[in-house]
């Protein structure tokens, strides 16, 4: 029974951060591909005053730039998705890849995010975010963006934990567009 609910919200998380985050767009209806920037996740300072705790957020900001590796080339099994990310995260961001995969998409652009640390305790952060991905899109392998569907704004939660010495992101929700 566990087992079912742990599938059943994973793949609620799934779906909606492949129908929200990865299938947008951008506004002004461009059809060009851009070429990846050089920082593909752009993150504001962190508003945590505690330092113990940045690894946590430094860990969290990782895992961004890891899945941004990855989506160049939709690549499940890239080894830089479980540098950061372990559990739950981990298989959220390998569905992703995999279903982007499938639709011979990958994703260019930039994802700004903005992370502020909420409950913490000495091995867990628990971190509520609103990513950018405005400008973070999907693009067919002929360069042409995917569709005229607009990027925004996803409201993000994820629990980072501290295990062995090395903080990963284990859980992951990325919900629907317009949600922060």
């Amino acid at each position: 029974m566990r087992t079912q609910r742990r599938a059943a919200a994973l793949l609620a998380a799934a779906s909606a951060a492949t129908a929200g985050l990865f299938l947008g767009g951008c506004a002004d209806g461009s059809s060009d591909a851009k070429s990846l920037p050089e920082k593909s996740v752009e993150t504001t300072v962190s508003r945590t005053p505690n330092t113990h705790h940045a690894e946590a957020m430094d860990a969290y900001r990782a895992m961004w730039g890891d899945l941004a590796a990855a989506a160049q080339t939709s690549d499940a099994k890239n080894p830089r998705l479980e540098a950061h990310a372990s559990g739950e995260a981990l298989e959220l961001l390998r569905y992703m890849m995999t279903q982007d995969r499938k639709k011979d998409v990958v994703t260019k652009g930039q994802l700004r995010l903005d992370p502020v640390a909420g409950k913490r305790d000495a091995t867990t952060v628990v971190i509520r975010d609103c990513a950018d991905a405005t400008d973070w899109l999907h693009y067919a392998n002929d360069g042409k963006r995917e569709d005229d569907v607009p990027g925004g704004h996803h409201r993000v939660d994820a629990t980072v934990r501290r295990q062995h010495g090395v903080w990963t992101v284990e859980r992951l929700y990325i919900d629907r567009v317009g949600t922060c």
